[in-house]
């Protein structure tokens, strides 16, 4: 499948070109304005394992899944959302509970794809504090790109990846410094016109969170210079009292 992307839906254009066009349609942006993706243009373009090419089936769906997960992100009013059929769609991860628009954008995306674990609970986390939790452990960003695609509409179904470097603490977890990758595999019911009747996605979040608790609690002492673990001479002078 190929396509000029100017005879393409807007939602299945390029990002910028949705927040382009949103610029001038009154938009409930979540930060008061739309979001600047340049640092994460310039992450995609530096670290993608895939160049897509332009109106191919492959950049279609991954323009349609990045242009769903910004409007999640920083819509706050579900129906301004290009993106989804509004009152039917429903969203789910690993075989869990649907969640509809509204919750999905209450409850943000994080919170749905994480669910409740040992080290993550989304029952007790907010829109806003997964986030940063999130923001927090991967300060360059966690860009998302598709690896590829099995099935065309109206059931789409297609490998995608997730990534980030972990510099920054997870919760009271210390960062590793290493890239931190999660590969999954979704299905998109979608319309004649490409909008999202429904998501569902696949992927193993215990590895995910195995990766974000490797580097161990955060403590006191992580703060504190280390001194030598041994000293041979201060083992020497302890042997010995003052009279």
């Amino acid at each position: 499948m190929s396509t000029e992307s100017n005879n393409l839906p807007l939602w299945v254009q390029h990002r910028d070109t949705v927040i382009e066009y949103s610029k001038t349609a009154n938009i409930d942006w979540r930060t008061g304005a739309p979001p600047d993706y340049s640092r994460s243009n310039e992450n995609l373009a530096k670290e993608s394992v895939c160049n897509h090419l332009e109106g191919s089936l492959e950049a279609i769906v991954q323009n349609l899944v990045r242009t769903f997960e910004m409007e999640v992100s920083f819509k706050t009013n579900p129906q301004q959302w290009l993106s989804i059929v509004q009152d039917k769609f429903r969203v789910s991860t690993n075989g869990d509970r649907e969640f509809d628009a509204t919750e999905l954008g209450a409850k943000g995306t994080y919170n749905v794809f994480m669910a409740n674990s040992e080290h993550y609970k989304s029952s007790e986390e907010s829109f806003e504090s997964s986030h940063k939790t999130f923001h927090t452990c991967f300060p360059q960003g966690f860009p998302w790109e598709l690896l590829e695609v099995y099935s065309g509409p109206p059931n789409v179904t297609f490998k995608w990846r997730h990534w980030g470097h972990f510099q920054g603490q997870y919760k009271d977890f210390a960062p590793t410094g290493e890239t931190v990758e999660i590969v999954g595999m979704s299905v998109a019911r979608v319309t004649d016109d490409l909008k999202i009747i429904s998501m569902e996605h696949y992927f193993d979040n215990s590895l995910f969170l195995t990766r974000l608790t490797a580097g161990g609690k955060v403590t006191d002492d992580t703060t504190k210079p280390s001194g030598c673990p041994f000293n041979p001479l201060g083992s020497l002078f302890k042997r010995f009292k003052k009279t």
